[in-house]
């Protein structure tokens, strides 16, 4: 991608319902890949290769050019610029509501720890902590009802408790029949080991490793995602191994 290669030979499927995290220090390739595939590449960035949605090669067609099967619903690490700051939430809302039913919305946002706020619809984002617009970012892509969602370090902005329950909400959203193919991105093992089945490990913009995240966790093959797994350890005891059998179905 681009005069000087800042991704190279990444190659990966991913299936509809499956969870996957893409996992690496910044600086390694994964936001790009992200940008690459949701059709926002950055001015100057070619890509070579291919990239197929849902059957249609979508390699060098912009996000808004795409036919809406080959899609991509998004959640960034930025919820201030993800939102309009001059549209009331009610409004960004019901854009995306789609084949939703306003009683799927109230129980969306009751589920991300929004339904209690006195006349959200009404609001301007900046009237919502990052937290909350965050939680809202997170309720307008899984609207969008697309084959395929990435999640660009969507928790790293958040608290713990926010965290969790932002979580708690993507898995429950892929233990439902028709669920898209998620592409979960981050530098944190320990969040992608919660949510995600299978892991895929970069490394200045090479694929060094991949596998059912279970097998990554105990018995990691390649220098750097051992490096990943100790540092995770160092910092919390807790990491879970034998807790994936539940996610990994």
């Amino acid at each position: 991608m681009g005069a000087e290669s800042k991704v190279s030979n990444l190659t990966f499927r991913l299936r509809a319902g499956e969870s996957v995290c893409l996992i690496g220090a910044s600086g390694c390739g994964k936001s790009l890949t992200a940008k690459a595939l949701i059709g926002t590449p950055p001015a100057g960035c070619r890509i070579s290769g291919t990239i197929e949605i849902n059957g249609v090669d979508v390699t060098h067609r912009k996000a808004l050019a795409r036919p809406a099967s080959a899609r991509v619903s998004a959640i960034f690490q930025d919820s201030a610029t993800a939102l309009n700051p001059l549209m009331k939430l009610g409004k960004q809302l019901s854009l995306a509501l789609g084949a939703s039913s306003p009683a799927e919305l109230a129980a969306l946002l009751d589920a991300i720890g929004l339904g209690d706020i006195p006349n959200l619809p009404q609001r301007f984002p900046a009237e919502l902590s990052g937290g909350q617009r965050q939680r809202i970012c997170i309720a307008l892509a899984l609207l969008g009802r697309t084959r395929l969602l990435v999640a660009d370090e969507p928790t790293t902005a958040l608290d713990v408790i926010t965290q969790q329950q932002v979580l708690q909400v993507l898995q429950a959203r892929y233990t439902q029949e028709n669920a898209p193919a998620l592409l979960f991105i981050t530098h944190d093992i320990t969040v992608a080991a919660q949510l995600c089945q299978r892991g895929l490990v970069m490394e200045n913009g090479r694929l060094v490793e991949s596998g059912d995240m279970r097998q990554l966790l105990s018995a990691p093959q390649h220098p750097y995602t051992r490096g990943l797994i100790a540092a995770a350890r160092r910092g919390d005891a807790a990491l879970p191994i034998t807790q994936l059998g539940a996610l990994a179905g």
